[in-house]
């Protein structure tokens, strides 16, 4: 009877969460009348009965029902595909909060790969940022525990602690054969979606994530953009690089901005008539005017999203590296007692029809990230004043001592601005991909001029 109870329990609770699978549970139900499905069903929860009573009557140590409940679900969901799983009450209501753009931890987005956790963008201008971590590293322990065999949720909550103390992350990294160690001070992060600055002619918009405000964000940027400029303006650079995403309908929001018409993404999910379509709505906040966007490994789902559909309609030219790839979508179900479970429902298409997941976005121009260097004085050319015997310029000769004077002042004078130039670039790195972004809208833009 306890069994009995159990299973009656476990099957209700499942079908409360999952009103959505109708048409498959009707499936099943056609299956049963050819002698399949429920009853090999029923065997199994039987078997999950058995398993539950063994464990609360013969484990070493007692175990609460519930965390047993909790983690059965999270195995159920999380062995589908890395971002399904069940959030209990407490992991629920953080979820909530970080989408509002505001949360406690280290600022780093990641997923589970292999049993370790992989690290799909750091946050700009939080800890992690700070601290070196960069897209693409693998977490392997963190304060001296394995993470192999923990789940994403339970290497999320290790993760996150009390603002202000310190956390120990062991780091693999691409290309690196020795492990990183990394010290992180945990701290409230704030995030502040929408960046935005002048760069010559060029409007620069940078979006970190995708998040409540992302849209008016970036409408604000733009008007800012246009009242400093006016009507030089040459085009826009929107900067997606270690954008890990966040909220479709702002992704959407986004690439609307700069679309008159079509499609912005679809999704399409197991049965036909789920298949569901984002068009644009008249109106180019842009103007026309030239648009590069800037992604790399970093740039995932939402931010996908806006970089296929600029570039499948042609408004937008897409620069850097291959992007993450992470093109399936979780839909949020809340559940009975306050927690909810987030299931992978469907796949994202870009309006040319690709699919963004686990191939990404294929940049128009691959730009890898690198520093530019000057050749320095032995790899300068020579000159004709450097030849034995030039002649002068033919302007009245200075005496030796003047000349003597005036090479020591130049030579000063240009010490002193290449230790200023040096702490200048020691201070702010060259960024080369937005270089090459810049470079590539003022070509545009004097292109144009010409037309």
């Amino acid at each position: 009877m306890k069994n009995f109870f159990l299973i009656s329990l476990f099957s209700a609770f499942i079908l409360m969460g999952c009103t959505f699978t109708t048409q498959s549970f009707a499936e099943d139900k056609q299956d049963n009348k050819e002698g399949n499905g429920y009853s090999d069903t029923y065997r199994q929860l039987n078997l999950f009965g058995d398993v539950f009573e063994r464990i609360r009557a013969q484990y070493v140590e007692e175990v609460e029902d519930k965390e047993l409940i909790e983690n059965a679900l999270n195995g159920m969901l999380s062995s589908l595909d890395p971002h399904s799983g069940y959030l209990n009450e407490e992991h629920f209501k953080e979820m909530r909060v970080e989408t509002k753009g505001e949360f406690g931890g280290l600022g780093i987005e990641v997923t589970m790969e292999n049993g370790l956790v992989k690290v799909v963008s750091p946050i700009d201008d939080t800890p992690a940022f700070r601290a070196g971590m960069q897209a693409g590293d693998y977490i392997v322990k963190i304060d001296d525990e394995a993470v192999m065999g923990l789940t994403l949720n339970d290497a999320v909550k290790k993760m996150r602690g009390k603002v202000g103390a310190p956390i120990d992350l062991l780091v693999r990294r691409i290309g690196v054969d020795a492990p990183i160690e990394v010290i992180i001070i945990r701290d409230i992060i704030r995030i502040k979606s929408v960046k935005s600055r002048v760069e010559g002619n060029v409007g620069y918009i940078r979006i970190t994530t995708f998040s409540q405000n992302t849209g008016s964000g970036v409408r604000k940027a733009i008007k800012d953009i246009e009242e400093e400029i006016g009507d030089s303006l040459g085009g826009y650079v929107l900067d997606l690089r270690n954008n890990p995403g966040g909220l479709l309908s702002q992704a959407i929001e986004v690439s609307d901005m700069f679309l008159d018409k079509g499609e912005i993404v679809s999704q399409r999910g197991r049965y036909e008539e789920d298949t569901e379509r984002n068009n644009a709505t008249s109106g180019d906040l842009a103007n026309g005017l030239p648009i590069v966007v800037l992604v790399n490994g970093g740039s995932a789902s939402a931010s996908e999203i806006v970089a296929g559909a600029l570039q499948d309609h042609k408004r937008a030219i897409v620069l850097g590296t291959q992007s993450f790839g992470k093109g399936s979508v979780q839909t949020v179900m809340p559940l009975p007692g306050n927690g909810a479970m987030r299931l992978t429902t469907a796949r994202y298409f870009t309006p040319s029809g690709n699919s963004i997941q686990a191939t990404g976005i294929t940049p128009d121009i691959i730009v890898e990230q690198a520093k530019i260097e000057g050749y320095g004085n032995k790899y300068q050319r020579l000159r004709e004043a450097d030849l034995r015997g030039a002649l002068d310029n033919g302007d009245k000769v200075e005496n030796k001592e003047e000349k003597l004077n005036k090479a020591a002042d130049n030579d000063n004078d240009k010490a002193a601005a290449k230790d200023k130039d040096k702490e200048e670039e020691e201070e702010k790195p060259l960024d080369y991909q937005l270089t090459r972004a810049l470079d590539l809208l003022t070509g545009l833009s004097l292109y144009g001029e010409k037309e």
